[in-house]
């Protein structure tokens, strides 16, 4: 039996929020949604890949619904499938969809395709009957470890909200079980966020530790200046502390910047990636890189940008994605990725683990629910049923 794919459908929905970090506020921010529905059913449902692209880059409806839906439809149903023809094979869905694409230019439509890309691989798992992070493993030869380490972002900048309230909400993720926490530097003064930090830090002494993402805001000036008061503190990243294509800009900031760093959520391609461990000064030893395969042309470009690391003599398990979605967590389980970002209170339904998973020790525990595993989360799930089922 063959599987064909008979729709791809896009929905773009609001995940705004009254936060904002260094460069840009959430107010209007949205998300695509989509959904790869294949003929094949299991256990009396129509088996359907779902896909959503994470948040800080907005919805691509107009790209997915006039530019790489219509080619995958368009495109001869047997040339989308795997050897056996009893399942689709990604990485043809993938060249299907990139049909007529120059290289460069990874801008809006890596975020389109990676969306798409989620949908497909949610499908393929489903119609093997397996979790994701379980299929990885087999297919690429690894030990899929269903542990993962998570840390808890936040920290935003948002109307009225005082240095108590920002203590409140550190403490309240190291109460649900987490032991990283992260908060946003560089949409106020230096010795405004000095304050602030060292509020938190007094917060979760003993407890937690503390990561700061400055958004790519900062020029080099800024950037070093803001090195010389970070590094007395014990901190687990200093993250982006420039423009993502700024690779001298990092390059310099890490002979004066001894503590780990971490940069790699705005750059969008295995060849992007390659760059930043050539030119940007990132260190294998104790940096952090932080590829989003939702907004990276999804995971068959992120297979890619794997064995770039590892051509540069880079290790997956310095990779912890951007972006808190199950995806990632996939990834990071099947691939041996270091963890995955996760937000607690934020961009929901999209974010956040299945029903019933818990943070423990700072590490949750994969469920072994079929495909990404979104059927797990009610609120996501349906959701998604809605624009599909």
């Amino acid at each position: 039996m063959s599987v064909r794919i008979l729709d791809v459908r896009e929905v773009t929905q609001p995940i705004a929020s009254p936060i904002r970090n260094a460069y840009i506020d959430f107010t209007k921010m949205t998300t695509s949604l989509v959904a790869v529905v294949t003929d094949v059913v299991r256990d009396g449902r129509r088996v359907v890949g779902y896909g959503f692209n994470s948040n800080g880059r907005y919805g691509q409806g107009g790209l997915i619904r006039e530019r790489f839906a219509p080619r995958i439809l368009e495109a001869a149903p047997e040339s989308l499938l795997d050897a056996s023809g009893a399942n689709l094979d990604p990485d043809r869905v993938w060249a299907a969809a990139m049909t007529n694409e120059k290289p460069g230019g990874h801008g809006e439509r890596s975020v389109a395709v990676g969306t798409i890309d989620m949908a497909v691989w949610d499908a393929v798992a489903k119609i093997a009957g397996v979790p994701l992070f379980r299929l990885l493993a087999d297919r690429y030869g690894g030990t899929a470890d269903p542990r993962v380490f998570v840390y808890a972002a936040g920290g935003y900048y948002y109307p009225g909200k005082d240095d108590g309230q920002l203590r409140a909400e550190m403490r309240s993720y190291l109460d649900r079980g987490y032991t990283v926490v992260k908060m946003k530097i560089g949409g106020a003064s230096l010795d405004e966020d000095r304050r602030r930090i060292e509020a938190v830090l007094a917060e979760i002494e003993g407890r937690g530790r503390l990561a700061v993402d400055a958004n790519g805001r900062f020029d080099l000036a800024t950037a070093l200046a803001y090195a010389d008061l970070l590094r007395d503190y014990p901190l687990f990243w200093y993250e982006e502390a420039g423009d993502p294509l700024d690779y001298a800009l990092q390059a310099a900031l890490a002979p004066h910047y001894p503590g780990p760093m971490a940069t790699g959520e705005n750059l969008f391609s295995h060849q992007d990636a390659r760059n930043l461990l050539r030119y940007g000064g990132m260190r294998p030893d104790r940096d952090w890189l932080q590829f989003d395969c939702a907004l990276s042309y999804g995971l068959c470009e992120y297979l890619r940008t794997l064995d770039v690391l590892r051509q540069e003599g880079w290790s997956p398990a310095r990779c912890i994605p951007h972006g808190g979605h199950q995806m990632s967590l996939n990834i990071a389980a099947g691939l041996g990725l270091g963890g995955n970002e996760s937000y607690p209170d934020l961009f929901q339904p999209y974010g956040g683990f299945p029903d019933g998973v818990r943070v423990e020790d700072g590490h949750i525990t994969m469920p072994e629910l079929p495909g990404i595993g979104f059927e797990g989360k009610a609120d996501l799930i349906r959701v998604m049923r809605e624009l599909a089922e």
